[in-house]
């Protein structure tokens, strides 16, 4: 007879006695259990006694349910604030084979460490502020840490020490696990505290791990308000962040990065503009290409995120250019579409324009004008007032004209030169390409909350986007005469281009002078033979009996597919914590048993890849698990629904509904490919069909190879729709050979 489902077996541990082996009923009250586990080991005052895990973070185990406000309640922490009304109820958590520990409780544990970090003697003050950045991880202990008013004394450990080495990293890591609980609003801290962490980045003689503390508690700051942000702007200046990234340590450089960004973020449209201007002068992108991408460290995750954050930041600056008509009454608007006239056609007037007349004046501008391929000849700026791309493709077409000068005479005169039907018309397709370019780089686009995806030789090079048209728009007209386009084909030849950018910035390339060899070796004939490769591909997996070849091995494929999944859920992989309020430093793995019946999980240190099962405290017994939920039925996006919901977060949300519906565990995948695997994993442990686009991608790949290699011998010979008729019986079998006569 299998055990009640409110009773758990563990076994619970005590320095210097022998283990108890318990049957743990759920319903029983906490004190009653304590009291019960006290009295075998003999031991006075239970109520001065908590249970907590003996593996992982060695949480305390809790019964309450007290649910947090919803807002921090502001208070000057030098204050008395009343208790913090949060506690988390976890002993439903334990599961059979759990090991506890019987250890003095929380509210104990807060007051002993209290007096401890107040003592005149430095080695129990540094020990007590060590075990407290260790213990505040914890949210009940927080919770009696804080309700002492434990926040005040550690303030004053910073206000008033002098110490820049282990005492005060031990104070500072303290201080942001407590803050990490969200029972303090960051908004509250005091001056002088905040000029003390400001003191410790500006510093050069300050241990490193200080200093990254630092930034990270001026990074949690500058979000929560605009007194903090302009604060914290004002006193950290963007030139000593620019020193930081100079380092050679990866984590002050990853720190400080986290910091810029932040600033960066919470910034107005015309503060990041000014910022992002002089971090140009100073030449950050230098910076960043030497000490960090070309660094002979790895590039961790954390500064991919942030790399590509500065990427987009700094491309969305062409945004408001972008989402702007063009003002016919603007005269420096003007004055810019007339500069692109005068550079290409100057040198051909004979005799200057002032002593024509005016209305001849206007039929040579228009002329022109029509050379340089404008729709609407006699009123160009009408082409421009189309937003987007807007006044973003005339700065494009002014910068092309002024930097490269020879390049955009060639190519109008060239084109001047032409019938008019076969002539590439520049302004047009100047303003498609900039749109084009738009898209493909996401200008105007919110930033993604876990995307890695930047391009290196956006750091190698200033004017990124305008350089980047200049190789492009030559590739336009070169692809017009591989062509040989006439105007209704326009439309066609940026199909074309499109595709062959795209197809470029797949590779990575490192630097534009690469992306532009590339880009120009695929020309049209090679997009023609890819087109057709993957054309033909198509069409000789249509025919009907490779139709019903292909349903003949999907049973198998998918078998196989389901095999792999489960494979790279053994294997596991490292998920980051992510909250409303910041990208978080916190990562924890999770990996299924080999026999594909529990999922182990537990918290992690950074630089960990691989940890062994044995290490991950936590476990779900697939039995256990109910159902798979994805995207916005997460509870984990319900939570911070009230926040603006990123869209990238969405996509890579799932959790795992568990013993009897009441528990979830929740992700976020760092990628969306790790996403498809989890997710269809964690379908075939649950029984259902994998739902992934990654599993039609592979069942199609797969399918292909397998459908080559059976069709192999049958190259170069059609295949007909239909069987070849079966023909009729013969009228009689004595063609057969008789067996029979052989044998006598």
């Amino acid at each position: 007879m299998p055990p009640p489902k409110d009773v758990v077996k563990i076994a619970i541990q005590m320095v210097g006695a022998i283990p108890q082996l318990i049957d743990l009923q759920q319903t029983k009250p906490l004190a009653s259990v304590l009291k019960d586990v006290c009295d075998a080991w003999s031991l006075p005052n239970a109520e001065h006694y908590a249970l907590q895990y003996a593996d992982g973070r060695q949480t305390y185990i809790t019964e309450s349910v007290r649910r947090p406000p919803t807002s921090p309640q502001p208070h000057r922490h030098g204050a008395h604030r009343s208790p913090v009304p949060f506690s988390l109820q976890n002993r439903g958590e334990i599961k059979n084979g759990s090991i506890l520990r019987l250890t003095t409780s929380p509210d104990q544990e807060a007051e002993r460490l209290y007096s401890g970090i107040q003592s005149n003697n430095s080695d129990v003050k540094t020990d007590s502020l060590k075990k407290l950045a260790s213990l505040s991880q914890d949210v009940t202990f927080a919770q009696e840490f804080i309700n002492r008013n434990g926040l005040k004394k550690i303030f004053c450990i910073v206000e008033e020490g002098n110490d820049t080495g282990e005492m005060l990293a031990h104070t500072l890591k303290a201080f942001m696990e407590l803050m990490e609980h969200d029972f303090v609003s960051w908004e509250t801290l005091s001056a002088a505290f905040i000029k003390k962490i400001v003191s410790y980045v500006n510093m050069n003689a300050v241990d490193a791990s200080v200093q990254q503390l630092s930034l990270s508690i001026l990074e949690n700051m500058v979000p929560t308000s605009r007194v903090l942000f302009e604060l914290v702007k004002k006193e950290v200046t963007l030139d000593r962040l620019l020193t930081h990234l100079q380092v050679t340590n990866a984590q002050l450089q990853l720190k400080a990065m986290a910091l810029l960004i932040a600033l960066l973020l919470s910034a107005t449209d015309a503060e990041r503009q000014e910022m992002m201007d002089y971090l140009r002068e100073k030449n950050i992108r230098q910076f960043i290409h030497k000490n960090i991408i070309h660094s002979s460290e790895p590039l961790a995750d954390e500064m991919a995120h942030y790399l590509y954050v500065l990427q987009s930041v700094s491309l969305n600056l062409h945004e408001r250019r972008m989402r702007t008509s063009m003002d016919p009454y603007s005269q420096e608007q003007r004055e810019l579409l007339q500069s692109l006239r005068q550079t290409a056609f100057e040198s051909e007037s004979e005799a200057p324009t002032s002593n024509f007349s005016t209305e001849r004046r206007r039929s040579l501008c228009a002329k022109e004008f029509r050379k340089l391929g404008f729709v609407n000849n006699s009123n160009p700026a009408e082409d421009l007032r189309r937003a987007p791309p807007g006044l973003l493709a005339l700065d494009n077409m002014v910068y092309f004209s002024r930097h490269t000068p020879n390049a955009y005479g060639r190519f109008v005169l060239e084109n001047s030169s032409r019938e008019d039907k076969h002539e590439c018309p520049f302004a047009r397709s100047s303003i498609q390409l900039t749109l084009i370019l738009c898209e493909i780089l996401h200008v105007g686009e919110p930033c993604s909350e876990t995307a890695q995806a930047f391009y290196p030789m956006f750091f190698g090079q200033d004017h990124f986007f305008e350089e980047l048209f200049c190789i492009c728009i030559q590739l336009v007209n070169k692809t017009w005469k591989e062509m040989r386009a006439t105007q209704e084909d326009f439309d066609k030849v940026l199909q074309v281009v499109r595709e062959q950018i795209t197809r470029t910035l797949s590779l990575k390339p490192t630097s534009l002078e690469l992306f532009k060899t590339r880009v120009n070796a695929l020309n049209y004939s090679e997009i023609l033979k890819l087109r057709q490769t993957e054309r033909l591909h198509q069409e000789e997996t249509l025919a009907v009996p490779v139709l019903e070849l292909r349903e003949r091995l999907k049973p198998e494929l998918l078998e196989l597919i389901r095999q792999q999944r489960l494979l790279h859920l053994c294997e596991g992989t490292l998920f980051r914590k992510i909250s409303s309020r910041r990208r978080q430093d916190k990562l924890w793995y999770c990996r299924l048993s080999p026999n594909h019946k529990v999922l182990h999980y537990g918290d992690v240190e950074e630089g960990v890849n691989s940890p062994p099962i044995e290490s991950l405290p936590e476990k779900i017994p697939v039995a256990d698990m109910k159902m798979l939920l994805v995207g916005k039925e997460c509870p984990h996006t319900k939570e911070k629904s009230s926040g603006k919901q990123n869209k990238d977060v969405l996509e890579l949300a799932f959790s795992i509904v568990y013993d009897m519906e009441e528990y979830c565990l929740n992700f976020i995948a760092p990628t969306r490919y790790e996403f498809c695997l989890w997710t269809d994993g964690l379908n075939v442990l649950l029984g259902k069909e994998m739902t992934s686009e990654r599993t039609q991608t592979d069942l199609d790949v797969l399918l292909s190879m397998e459908l080559k290699l059976r069709l192999l011998d049958l190259e170069n010979i059609s295949i007909p729709d239909t069987p070849p008729p079966i023909p009729k019986p013969p009228s009689n079998l004595n063609f057969c050979y008789d067996f029979s006569h052989a044998e006598q």
